[in-house]
């Protein structure tokens, strides 16, 4: 029969085994805590519409989008990754050093000069479908942010044009946006002067309409359920 000291000793044991366990549970919650407590990590590529063409980098797409998200209570940064004339195979060929690793989600515009420039639109469809193909493989998830070809650049080219957002979106399982200009294209009051480049007062309208699409994005990415 083990001795009172045995027992008492047994049961000192087990008390330190009990909060041992109990501080590593505790440790773990902290983890936990600050592991949430991370922003989450936007990048926005694209070209000079929501990189903020002649704008100050805080009335810029990215910038009056964190601004927004902020107001809603979302803790995210919003890094911009525009560069002013990109076509979309330019995109494709800065991917990988413009989406540092660790991004959490992608917000893709590309197109718009592919349009102006009558580029073929297969060679369109070629690199943004590259650039989706490549972030998948990162297991980056992308947002996709569609264009609208000018009317002026005739009936099938605009037909072609126009059917790559939604074609490769089905294609690679990702949310879209249908058109990153929807309520300030052709608009005069919420345009630059040269009738192409949203104002800030124009951002402000592309992030409002743009907002509960990022807002569902976000609710989607892995581990934000």
């Amino acid at each position: 029969m083990p001795s009172s000291a045995d027992y008492q000793s047994a049961r000192r044991f087990r008390l330190r085994l009990i909060g041992a366990f109990a501080a590593f549970l505790a440790l773990c919650g902290l983890f936990g805590a600050a592991h949430a407590a991370e922003p989450l990590r936007l990048v926005v590529f694209g070209d000079s519409l929501s990189a903020g063409y002649q704008l100050a980098a805080d009335k810029a797409f990215p910038a009056q989008l964190a601004a927004a998200l902020k107001a809603k209570g979302h803790d995210v940064s919003v890094a911009n990754a525009g560069v002013s004339g990109d076509t979309a195979s330019a995109g494709l060929e800065r991917l990988d050093w413009s989406i540092p690793d660790g991004t959490n989600g992608v917000i893709l515009e590309l197109g718009a000069n592919d349009a102006l420039r009558g580029i073929d639109p297969d060679v369109t469809r070629k690199a943004l479908a590259g650039i989706l193909a490549r972030l998948a493989q990162r297991k980056i998830p992308v947002l996709l942010a569609g264009m609208l070809a000018p009317p002026n650049m005739g009936r099938d080219f605009t037909a072609r044009f126009n059917a790559i957002y939604g074609d490769l979106a089905r294609d690679y399982d990702v949310p879209l946006y249908p058109f990153f200009l929807e309520g300030v294209a052709a608009n005069p009051a919420l345009l630059l002067a040269d009738g192409m480049h949203p104002s800030p007062e124009g951002v402000a309208v592309i992030v409002k309409n743009i907002l509960p699409a990022v807002e569902a994005f976000l609710a989607a990415l892995p581990g934000r359920h």
